[in-house]
């Protein structure tokens, strides 16, 4: 027998209407939902604008020298090798960023979600109120200035006079101006101020838990409150998990007010310097703006790469 040989124009011939199907599939569906676009539109033209533009600059900028006086000049990695080879200052604002992300990060996103599921058994009355009082440092603007008095370096400060009106020290102890205790009291202070917002959405997706589903867990083998968790409460607020960790990763990468307000900008032999500071620094005492679009776009990359890591964490709930 012959075998049947097809030519290249019948099979040009059978792809083409096959793309052009998915076109005008997309086309059909564009029109069928024009309404819900073009509600859409104004918040994607203001996020286009204001979010995706800037980055995209930021990160182009980077590969630049620019001064804001004269025009942009392109140095290539020129900026990227300065920042990891010869800044001394980065690799200590880096080190003391990852601390945060390490250590705020974790402890305050689990601190806010085991007080939001304890207060959630509370009565109405009593959970209105434990939120609000979680939750009020989040909206209270720069009520941070409050640790200023308690960590103060005379005996008027709050915790020198404690300690030592109870005899535990003699002499008051200089909390912000020395370098070994500056960045545990700014962790303090973050995790403090970090039980805010993914708390509240915490609470949020407790509240809208399935009742039901706990019923059938106890029905299918769920036989403690731990199980109840793992298997039902977790996976049923996946979204709100997944926003908290968003929030959470976002504040504990971005800490520059806290550390200028207590510790000084810049602190003592930059201890209290992180990433957000360091950008500070050069993108608007020193306008070398090229350098400081490198330094946001080592921590836009270290942000996209936490997230990612916590999506693929979350998936596994549950399981």
């Amino acid at each position: 027998m012959q075998a049947e040989t097809t030519s290249p124009s019948a099979v040009s011939s059978l792809v083409q209407p096959k793309k052009q199907s998915r076109l005008a599939n997309v086309w059909r569906e564009l029109k069928k939902n024009k309404h819900y676009y073009i509600l859409m539109s104004p918040y994607m033209l203001i996020f286009f604008a204001f979010t995706v533009v800037p980055v995209v600059f930021s990160i182009v900028l980077s590969f630049f020298y620019f001064n804001m006086l004269e025009f942009p000049r392109f140095v290539g990695w020129q900026n990227y090798s300065r920042l990891f080879l010869n800044d001394d200052v980065f690799m200590i604002a880096l080190k003391n960023t990852l601390l945060f992300a390490v250590i705020c990060g974790p402890i305050s996103y689990i601190a806010c979600f085991l007080f939001a599921w304890i207060i959630n058994e509370l009565s109405p009355k009593v959970r209105a109120l434990m939120t609000l009082v979680f939750y009020a440092p989040s909206i209270s603007g720069n009520v941070f200035f409050i640790w200023l008095i308690i960590f103060s370096g005379d005996r008027y400060g709050y915790l020198n006079g404690f300690l030592i009106k109870f005899g535990f020290m003699l002499e008051p102890i200089q909390w912000l101006t020395n370098e070994k205790y500056i960045l545990p009291i700014i962790m303090i202070v973050q995790l403090w101020l970090s039980l805010g917002t993914s708390f509240l959405a915490f609470i949020a997706g407790l509240q809208t838990i399935d009742k039901s589903l706990i019923e059938a867990g106890a029905i299918d083998g769920v036989r403690n409150r731990w199980q109840e968790l793992w298997f039902i409460t977790l996976p049923s607020m996946r979204p709100q998990l997944m926003f908290g960790a968003v929030m959470q990763i976002t504040s504990s990468f971005a800490v520059a007010d806290i550390s200028v307000a207590l510790a000084g900008f810049p602190s003592v032999n930059y201890a209290g310097h992180t990433i957000v500071t360091h950008l500070m620094d050069y993108g608007t005492i020193r306008f070398e703006m090229g350098y400081a679009s490198a330094i946001a776009t080592v921590l836009f990359a270290m942000m996209l790469g936490a997230n990612k890591l916590t999506q693929r964490l979350l998936r596994k709930v549950g399981e």
